[in-house]
């Protein structure tokens, strides 16, 4: 049982992460900045079923405090739509950067980007600066496109209905050329 959460407000210059994980009798929760040292503890319980109880309470604590889910990983179908919404998002900022135009708008998509591609910034978050030009977020849709291709090259060219082999793609690995602000 594991949980990765992100809690991004670019404005805020909040870029966070927390994750949780039970194995056996204990809870490993980590969390930190986006692409930064993390901080781990490891919570000793008396049993697993203690540990899936503690679990729950703190990722219904941090939800509370505005986490939402996320994943280190895109992996399976349904990182094929995340992938695929990160993309229209990044659609939606194009034009506004072309004529930089940083609107509420730009900024909620901006957000829902980086909850859905975990993104080290650093450590000062300049909202209007995270894409430079046009062109940055143009190469950014490049390398998320080139994620579905693979995807999409498992589906069997046959007449049967069959699922497709969940791929993996994990963020870690990605190119430090995938972010191109850095």
């Amino acid at each position: 049982m594991e949980t990765y959460l992100v809690f991004v407000d670019a404005v805020r210059n909040s870029n966070k992460f927390w994750s949780a994980k039970v194995e056996g009798n204990q809870l490993t929760v980590e969390w930190g900045r986006v692409g930064y040292s993390s901080q781990t503890k490891v919570h000793s319980l008396t049993s697993n079923q203690q540990a899936i109880f503690k679990y729950y309470q703190l990722v219904a604590e941090k939800k509370a405090k505005g986490y939402q889910e996320s994943q280190s990983e895109m992996d399976g179908s349904r990182n094929v739509s995340e992938i695929r919404r990160a993309i229209r998002l990044l659609d939606i900022m194009r034009p506004c950067l072309a004529v930089r135009n940083f609107h509420e708008g730009y900024i909620a998509a901006l957000n829902e980007y980086l909850q859905i591609v975990p993104t080290p910034l650093g450590m000062q978050i300049d909202p209007t600066r995270v894409y430079r030009t046009v062109e940055d977020i143009d190469h950014q849709k490049q390398i998320l496109n080139s994620l579905l291709s693979p995807i999409s090259a498992t589906v069997p060219q046959t007449t049967e209905v069959s699922k497709p082999e969940p791929q993996t793609v994990s963020l870690k690995s990605l190119p430090k050329s995938f972010w191109r602000y850095s």
